[in-house]
């Protein structure tokens, strides 16, 4: 892969080898689990699906991530990146697990509960979204619970992941508070969450200078601030 862009520009090929060896070495705070999970995020969100796409699923197979991982994944972002984002990395993913024989999914999935009622997110931020707009309350209700069985990504790296898209959309308010906080709730610390933002920046610099800004602003007034 690495063959592949410095063919395309070496110059190119020697700044991205030294941004990824301050981000992949320098930020251990994460897991190299956590660290491809979001730059597949990242891909999908920002539909990056040629060449950065099939570096990150490599990736993901050398680590030990499995196609049914990989699809919870996309089952899971779909929300936050748009169904349609979300399908065309899915057809994307299949297609270089064909073309490079990677193992394929074994079906492994979770019950979705699109026929159910309620949701898993607090009361209070469904009595806010149902007040702003009745049916899109009742959208992110079904949205919510139709995820509320996924077993194959941890509590932690979900949060990772929505903080994530948060920086690259730049929904730095209601959502990206309420996924730090339950990256907190999951048991990361400030200095983990710090990171997240901070891995993000590969996606764009400046959407992660503001995202920084705003969460030390809610890290000091969730009385968790950074050491």
């Amino acid at each position: 892969m690495k063959t592949q862009v410095k063919a395309l520009d070496p110059v190119f090929a020697e700044m991205s080898a030294a941004t990824d060896r301050l981000l992949w070495d320098e930020i251990p705070e994460l897991t190299t689990r956590e660290k491809v999970l979001l730059c597949l995020t990242a891909d999908v969100c920002q539909q990056t699906l040629g060449l950065p796409f099939q570096q990150h699923v490599t990736m993901a197979a050398d680590c030990g991530l499995s196609a049914d991982d990989l699809r919870e994944l996309l089952r899971f972002v779909a929300y936050d990146s748009g169904y349609p984002a979300a399908l065309a990395a899915l057809a994307r993913l299949t297609d270089l697990e064909r073309e490079h024989a990677l193992p394929a999914p074994t079906g492994q999935g979770h019950e979705v509960d699109a026929g159910g009622t309620g949701s898993p997110m607090p009361e209070p931020m469904r009595q806010a979204v149902a007040a702003l707009d009745a049916p899109f309350g009742t959208y992110m209700d079904l949205q919510s619970r139709m995820r509320a069985g996924m077993r194959l990504l941890s509590v932690r790296e979900r949060a990772f992941i929505t903080m994530t898209v948060d920086v690259l959309f730049q929904t730095l308010q209601e959502s990206f508070r309420a996924h730090l906080t339950r990256a907190l709730g999951a048991g990361a610390t400030p200095e983990e969450a710090r990171a997240v933002v901070r891995f993000s920046a590969q996606f764009g610099m400046t959407k992660a200078w503001r995202a920084m800004h705003v969460l030390d602003a809610l890290l000091t007034e969730l009385g968790t601030p950074p050491a």
